[in-house]
C-alpha cells in the first residue's frame, strides 16, 4: 500500500522515525507494550532510565481515531507497577490500576486491557515516584479531521540523577498514600532546599471581574510572594536530548505541520516558544479549541498542546524551545530543512520565563463546549501547604481525605482556591472538564484534563460524571501528589 504525506516522527531515544499511520497498529503485535529499563546519554554521562515500548522498540502508542487499545502491558522492570491512562476518558475504571484500591502490577506480569482509544493528544505514565524515571510515553490516537499535515511529538521531561526517593527526602517529605508513593517513605526533615526560583506577583488590589462567589482569599492581596522549582534538576530533555545535542528533524519547506508536545516532567512547568514562526494553538490536552495564534505558551505538568505551524518557503532551522518556569534554563528540538545551517543553542536563556498562570485559558474557547446547564453540585476545594513539605487539600493529605460524592449524569463544578505559594496543575482521572472561570470572569474556555492553579488564585471548572467508579483528583506535580495532594471523586 502507498504511504500517505501524513506522517508521524518521534524520537526513540537515538533517533527520529517515520511511522505511517496504520488502522491495525496496535494489534499487529502482542505484548502491546513492555515497561522496562533503558539507557540514555545525559550530557555524556550515561543514565538507567525507563521506557515503555512495543515489539518494534519505537516508545508508546501511535495509533488513529477508532482504533483499540487491546492486549497485554508487560512489566519487566523488577518492581511492581501502577500504570495511567492520562486522557483515556474511554477507559473504565477497572481498566487503570491507578485507582483507589487498583493494586500493582508485579515484577515480570502482564495486565491486559481493551478500551477505545480517546482521540488526540494523549499519554501514559507511572502513577509512582518512578515517573521521575521517564516511566512515560505517548499514547496518541490521529483525528480523523487532522488534515494533511506532517506530524511530529515533543514529549518534555525532567531530568535528575539522584533517585526519586532521595529528591522527597530532599524536600523534606514523606509518602502520604501507601502504594501511590512508589516505595517505603523517607524520614521527613523540616526544611525545603535552598537554591527555589522566587518572583513576585502583583495580582492587583480589588475583587473587579471575579466570578460570582469567587471572592478574595487569604493572601490573595498585592505583591504576594510565589516560587516555583522546588526541585534542582540536573536536565531538561525534549525527546530524550538536552541542547547539548538536541534532535534535529528533517522537515520540507513551506510545509504545514502538526506538533503535538507533552508535557511528561514531574515537577516542572514549560513555557513552549515557537521562535520565528508563528504558532496557531488548535487543542490543548488532547481536545479541540478555536484555533489561537501566538509564539509563546504555558505547559504545565501533564497538560499538552497541539500547534499548527506553517514552514516559510525559503527553509531554514527553526528551533522549538521549552523554557522553565520562572528560569532561564530550556530545552527544545530543532526543525530544519535540507541543507539549512544549524546553529549552536545555549542551555540558558537570556531572561527567565515568567510564572505560569491561567492567562492562556482565559483566552482559549473550546471548539465542542460543555452543554448550558446549571451545575447539580459544586464542589470547594482549597490547596493547602503545611510545615514538612505537606501538601493538603481541604486540610488533609490523602488518606485522610473524604470522597467528592456524585451520581451519574450530573453536572459537576469545582472551585479550586490555591491560597499557597505555588502553582497546581490539578487533573482529574476519567474525565475531561471544562475551564469556566477565574478572577477575569466566567467563559466558556478549553476543554482539558489538567488544570493550571496560580498561586493565590480561584479557578473552576465543570464536567458531566458520566461514568460511575472512584477517580484520582490531584496535583500533576510528582511530588505535591506523593505527599498528599490527592483526593477522589466517587461516582455512582
Amino acid at each position: 500500500m502507498s504511504i500517505s504525506r501524513r506522517t508521524f516522527l518521534v524520537s526513540s531515544g537515538v533517533a527520529a522515525l517515520v511511522t505511517p499511520w496504520t488502522g491495525n497498529l496496535l494489534r499487529a503485535e502482542a505484548p502491546l507494550l513492555t515497561v522496562a529499563s533503558r539507557t540514555l546519554d545525559v550530557k555524556g554521562k550515561a543514565a538507567t532510565v525507563f521506557g515503555i515500548a512495543g515489539a518494534n522498540g519505537r516508545q508508546g502508542i501511535l495509533a488513529n481515531e477508532g482504533d483499540r487499545f487491546s492486549g497485554a502491558i508487560r512489566n519487566a522492570t523488577g518492581e511492581p507497577l501502577i500504570m495511567h491512562w492520562h486522557g483515556q476518558v474511554h477507559a473504565a475504571a477497572n481498566q487503570d490500576r491507578s485507582r483507589p484500591d487498583g493494586g500493582m502490577l508485579a515484577a515480570g506480569a502482564h495486565d491486559t486491557h481493551d478500551f477505545m482509544l480517546t482521540p488526540g493528544t494523549h499519554w501514559m505514565h507511572s502513577h509512582q515516584l518512578t515517573e521521575q524515571q521517564l516511566l512515560a510515553a505517548p499514547m496518541i490516537a490521529r483525528e480523523k479531521d487532522a488534515g494533511e499535515v506532517q506530524e511530529l511529538v515533543l514529549m518534555l521531561h525532567d531530568f535528575a540523577y539522584r533517585p526519586p526517593a532521595e529528591i522527597l527526602a530532599g524536600l523534606g517529605g514523606s509518602s502520604a498514600h501507601g502504594g501511590h508513593g512508589g516505595g517505603p517513605a523517607p524520614a521527613p526533615q523540616t526544611s525545603r532546599p535552598g537554591g527555589m526560583n522566587h518572583g513576585a506577583m502583583n495580582h492587583g488590589g480589588g475583587s473587579s471581574g471575579m466570578m460570582p462567589g469567587m471572592g478574595m482569599m487569604p493572601g490573595m492581596g498585592q505583591g504576594m510572594r510565589v516560587h516555583a522549582n522546588d526541585v534542582m534538576y540536573d536536565a531538561y530533555l525534549a525527546n530524550d536530548r538536552t541542547l547539548d545535542d538536541p534532535e534535529v528533524i528533517r522537515v520540507e519547506k513551506g510545509r504545514r505541520i502538526r506538533l503535538r508536545v507533552i508535557n511528561g516532567a514531574t515537577a516542572t512547568a514549560f513555557f513552549l516558544d515557537s521562535g520565528s514562526i508563528e504558532a496557531t494553538c488548535i487543542a490543548v490536552d488532547g481536545s479541540p479549541c478555536q484555533p489561537l495564534k501566538g509564539r509563546r505558551f504555558p505547559l504545565a505538568q501533564g497538560q499538552r498542546i497541539d500547534l499548527l505551524l506553517a514552514l516559510p518557503g525559503e527553509g531554514g532551522a527553526f528551533p522549538i524551545l521549552a523554557q522553565v518556569e520562572a528560569d532561564t534554563r530550556q530545552t527544545g528540538i530543532v526543525l530544519a530543512t535540507a541543507g539549512a545551517a544549524i546553529r549552536k543553542i545555549g542551555e540558558n536563556a537570556l531572561e527567565a520565563a515568567p510564572n505560569a498562570t491561567l492567562a492562556l485559558d482565559e483566552r482559549l474557547r473550546a471548539l465542542n463546549p460543555l452543554p448550558e446547564r446549571k451545575p447539580d453540585r459544586t464542589f470547594h476545594l482549597m490547596l493547602g501547604e503545611e510545615a514538612g513539605y505537606r501538601w493538603t487539600i481541604n486540610g488533609k493529605v490523602h488518606g485522610e481525605h473524604q470522597p467528592l460524592e456524585a451520581r451519574r449524569g450530573e453536572r459537576i463544578a469545582i472551585m479550586f482556591m490555591n491560597p499557597s505559594s505555588m502553582m497546581h496543575p490539578m487533573h482529574l482521572h476519567g474525565h475531561h472538564f471544562q475551564v469556566v472561570g477565574s478572577r477575569a470572569g466566567q467563559f466558556a474556555g478549553p476543554i482539558r484534563d489538567t488544570v493550571i492553579v496560580p498561586p493565590h488564585s480561584p479557578v473552576m471548572v465543570a464536567f458531566d460524571a458520566d461514568k460511575a467508579g472512584r477517580w484520582f483528583l490531584h496535583c500533576h506535580h510528582l511530588y505535591h501528589m506523593a505527599t498528599g495532594m490527592m483526593t477522589e471523586l466517587s461516582v455512582s
